[in-house]
């Protein structure tokens, strides 16, 4: 029934080296901030571009239905969030400024 195993020998594992953490300026930190949303804008365009070259795909008969479907649900959802995080920002600058010093 129950059967023995050879496991073999057991290797150490090696340390993983970790690089060094690089100090960034808080001016580096909002310029990579605001290209990374600049990409999230840019890919959320980039996909209701798709959408709508499916659309005109579909109504030529190159391209299923389902495809279109799928399209327009990643677009609408990526509005969706890229709508939710400004929402965010927005309700988080307006609490900032409610701050008393």
């Amino acid at each position: 029934m129950i059967q023995s195993m050879n496991l073999g020998q057991a290797v150490p594992v090696k340390a993983l080296q970790s690089e060094p953490i690089t100090q960034k300026t808080p001016a580096e930190l909002t310029q990579s901030f605001g290209q990374y949303l600049q990409t999230a804008l840019d890919s959320v365009s980039a996909q209701e571009r798709n959408v709508h070259k499916l659309n005109d795909q579909y109504l030529v008969g190159k391209v299923d239905v389902t495809q279109v479907l799928l399209a327009s649900e990643q677009a609408q959802l990526s509005l969706q969030f890229t709508s939710q995080v400004r929402n965010k920002v927005v309700e988080a600058y307006q609490e900032i400024m409610r701050m008393q010093i």
